[in-house]
């Protein structure tokens, strides 16, 4: 017997947009708010909930989960994944949305292309070097990279 899979087209949904956003499909984009003259790149999927401020670029295959806000003047490389869920239980929350933790990114922040920033607070004025983990709130503008990212210098 042949099974039939349930397809579900990417699609943008229950979003709200400031003036001036171009967006590039395929993306899978729902329940969050983007700030004017912001640009998503093809390949995202943006979550519930995630706010995105003003005169931002999303670039290419960007993941951004619930709980997450980014200020406004961000660019976000291709490739940066966001993580809300530390597996704090010893795996993944499935669904117990109270054990997901929140991010918080300034303005004028810059992550490199594949970066991965798991549940931080980020100050403004940051650069985020490229395939960098970060795993610790960033308090102090400069440039950071690395696994764990550290702060290379101030900016």
């Amino acid at each position: 017997m042949e099974n039939t899979p349930q397809i579900v087209q990417s699609s943008i949904k229950n979003v709200s947009f400031g003036v001036n956003v171009k967006i590039v499909e395929p993306v899978n984009i729902y329940g969050c708010k983007i700030g004017s003259d912001t640009f998503i790149g093809p390949f995202c999927e943006i979550q519930k909930d995630v706010v995105i401020g003003e005169k931002c670029k999303i670039q290419s295959h960007t993941f951004i989960c619930e709980l997450v806000t980014i200020g406004h003047d961000c660019f976000i490389g291709h490739g940066v994944m966001f993580i809300n869920d530390l597996f704090s239980s010893g795996g993944p929350a499935r669904g117990n949305k109270d054990l997901w933790k929140k991010t918080e990114i300034g303005d004028h922040v810059s992550i490199g292309s594949n970066a991965t920033i798991l549940p931080v607070d980020i100050c403004d004025n940051v650069v985020i070097g490229a395939g960098s983990v970060v795993t610790k709130n960033i308090t102090e503008p400069g440039i950071y990279a690395g696994n764990p990212a550290k702060k290379l210098k101030n900016l």
